[in-house]
């Protein structure tokens, strides 16, 4: 694994994690710029409102929880890193999907804007040293630092990417990503 201390972050985080902890955060970041993209342009228009079971976001909102989640996770970054010490809340992602109107969007603005918000974490990220790397902050009641977010952000969203494949696409992950 990537010099990632797991002790230093919440179990829930692990999985994703474990997913791109074995790359450098930099080449992470350019991967995740890339692969979630190409996919998604590809997906055809009309399977965009498509939810694979009942309850299930439909894949506008998939997106839109996505671009929600590290544009949320960013800003935890931001802010530990610049050793602000204030504790942050938590977000219920549920709460989200449901108010964010994801359905009155169209695949070509989801995309564009995930591509927005994905450039913007990789600079982000890009800009902090070592140091900034190995701040750590309070989210959600638990400790977690600058690095193991970055690698939550973009191991999130190859955990989306996945599902996206699997559930909705019927395609497995390995044979496209």
């Amino acid at each position: 694994m990537a010099n990632i201390d797991l002790s230093r972050v919440p179990d829930f985080f692990h999985n994703y994690i474990k997913l791109v902890a074995d790359e450098d955060l930099a080449i992470s970041f350019k991967k995740h710029q890339v692969n979630f993209i190409s996919i998604l342009k590809n997906v055809p228009e009309e399977m965009w409102d498509y939810r694979y079971a009942e309850g299930k976001w439909t894949i506008k909102e998939l997106i839109q929880h996505v671009i929600d989640a590290e544009r949320i996770f960013s800003y935890r970054a931001l802010r530990f890193a610049r050793k602000d010490d204030t504790g942050l809340a938590g977000f219920d992602e549920n709460k989200y999907a449901q108010t964010a109107r994801a359905d009155k969007r169209s695949k070509e603005d989801l995309i564009e804007e995930l591509g927005i918000v994905q450039r913007s974490s990789a600079l982000l990220f890009a800009s902090f040293d070592e140091d900034q790397l190995e701040q750590s902050g309070i989210s959600n009641g638990k400790s977690i630092y600058v690095k193991a977010i970055g690698y939550i952000i973009t191991g999130h969203t190859l955990h989306h990417q996945n599902i996206l494949l699997e559930r909705y696409l019927n395609k497995k992950p390995s044979t496209l990503s």
